[in-house]
């Protein structure tokens, strides 16, 4: 069983009995008060600050911070490069997308993706059972382009990241276009998700979206 948690911006804990990984540790600064955390791995997808605040992390970790396949801690994971704008970087330089391999699921974080994926992108990422994927726009998929970028992909659940909430990302959407435009209507957050492999019905499906509750404090 994996349990995902979500502490605000692209911050996200996924404990799993290979592993702890988190995802883009977000600063306090930015409004989402995280209490220390502890993981194995850490994953970056790209160098700016709302993604680097290594002081909520006590004790030793494993960064994977580039493209590129790795294995630790019988987690596999897989950096593919992809751009944080529409321009091939050119405004804001380059992203890593990670594709993360525990419990026998596969956990898909897009990072702060800026651009609908290439086919050869979309295929390395079609049997993704977990996507998070940034909605609010301003610097990142707005919730229209999140929506394309999951018919691109096709995972069995998704999960919204970078929206605007009570605590931070006052300049981005809130997660209601991004809901519409999946033709979903108001979701009751939860405040983690926990999923089995098994759970996972076989053959046809509907993608799934679940919100979560942002874990960190005022």
């Amino acid at each position: 069983m994996a349990e995902i948690r979500w502490f605000g911006h692209a911050c996200f804990r996924i404990r799993a009995r290979e592993a702890t990984i988190l995802t883009d540790p977000v600063p306090r600064s930015f409004g989402y008060k995280v209490e220390k955390q502890r993981a194995d791995i850490v994953t970056v997808s790209h160098g700016h600050p709302g993604h680097t605040a290594f002081d909520i992390l006590n004790g030793e970790y494993q960064l994977v911070d580039r493209p590129g396949e790795y294995e630790m801690h019988d987690v596999f994971i897989t950096g593919i490069q992809t751009y944080h704008d529409n321009e091939r970087g050119a405004q804001r330089g380059k992203n890593t997308v990670f594709l993360i391999e525990a419990e026998g699921l596969m956990i898909c974080h897009l990072g702060d993706l800026g651009h609908e994926l290439t086919e050869a992108q979309a295929e390395a990422m079609n049997s993704v059972d977990v996507l998070l994927v940034p909605v609010g726009g301003n610097d990142v998929l707005d919730g229209a382009k999140a929506s394309a970028v999951v018919g691109q992909i096709e995972p069995r659940i998704v999960v919204p990241m970078q929206y605007r909430t009570p605590l931070g990302d006052a300049q981005r959407e809130g997660v209601e276009r991004f809901l519409k435009e999946m033709a979903v209507g108001e979701i009751a957050p939860i405040d983690r998700l926990t999923i089995r492999k098994p759970e996972l019905a076989e053959g046809a499906y509907a993608t799934s979206v679940v919100v979560l509750e942002c874990g960190a404090t005022r």
